[in-house]
């Protein structure tokens, strides 16, 4: 498949890639902070958010990297795979994020209850951007849908 078409913006993609990395960062901090606080080091679900959490994350920053090369110049089918491939793999690892954000709400003490309430939501902002991104590649005509993932 052959993007290369005519000399595309990637700026709202990258945009967006940014507001969801930006929200993964937060996500990142004040779950991290909870191994630091003595009531809530062992809180049940945030290691096994975790295991889903580094991959996610892993995947923000490859596929925002391959969207600044793409805004740069670059046009290879290889950089537009990587970064289809890396947000869908990012959302399938928020899924699990999602998955043990409860089980850590049910646990937490009441008055670590509204961290974990804003970790929910910096969750559902990062989604949500990243959903933002792949709906505006479908509209620059883009197949987002693949199975061919990383």
């Amino acid at each position: 498949m052959n993007y290369n078409g005519y000399r595309q913006n990637w700026h709202p993609v990258l945009t967006l890639l940014n507001q969801s990395l930006f929200a993964e960062q937060m996500v990142c901090s004040i779950s991290t902070q909870l191994f630091h606080i003595d009531a809530t080091k062992d809180l049940e679900g945030n290691v096994e958010m975790h295991n889903h959490l580094v991959p996610a994350s892993y995947h923000r920053v490859t596929a925002l990297g391959a969207a600044n090369r793409l805004q740069n110049g670059e046009s290879h089918d290889s950089v537009i795979q990587t970064m289809i491939s890396c947000i869908n793999n990012a959302l399938k690892e928020d899924q699990g994020i999602t998955k043990w954000l409860p089980v850590m709400l049910e646990d937490a003490p009441d008055d670590y209850k509204p961290f974990i309430q804003s970790i929910s939501n910096w969750q559902q902002q990062k989604e949500q951007t990243l959903l933002s991104a792949q709906q505006h590649l479908t509209q620059m005509g883009y197949e987002v849908n693949t199975q061919n993932q990383y």
